[in-house]
Parts: structure tokens; sequence; C-alpha cells
């Protein structure tokens, strides 16, 4: 399945990233200093369930 999140906030960020965790192929749509920090430190999410850390597969992090 394809999934696409525009805009990784808090929910955007955090639903995302736990569908990319489960192996769905996800890309993210973000603009900035977000962007920049996807692509290169992957999406980084804090959490009371847990802490993790996902990279869109090929990058797939786009600007809008």
């Amino acid at each position: 399945m394809n999934i696409v999140v525009i805009g990784i906030g808090g929910v955007g960020g955090y639903f995302g990233g736990k569908l990319a965790q489960a192996g769905f192929n996800v890309t993210f749509i973000a603009r900035g200093k977000h962007l920049d920090a996807i692509k290169n430190q992957g999406l980084q999410v804090k959490s009371i369930k847990g802490d993790f850390t996902v990279y869109p597969k090929n990058r797939q992090c786009l600007e809008y």
C-alpha cells in the first residue's frame, strides 16, 4: 500500500512514522528545515509509547 502524509507535524509525523515502521511505503511531504532533517536524519518520533526513527524508503520526502 502506498501512503502520502502531507505536513509532518505531531499527528502526521506520528501516524506516518508508525505506518512506515510497520513496513508500508510512506511518502512524506514537508518543507524547509523539516524536509532537510527528515532527508538527512530520518523522521524521529518521541512518544510515551516509545521513541523511534524511520527513514523514508528511497528517500521519499518531497517539498511542498
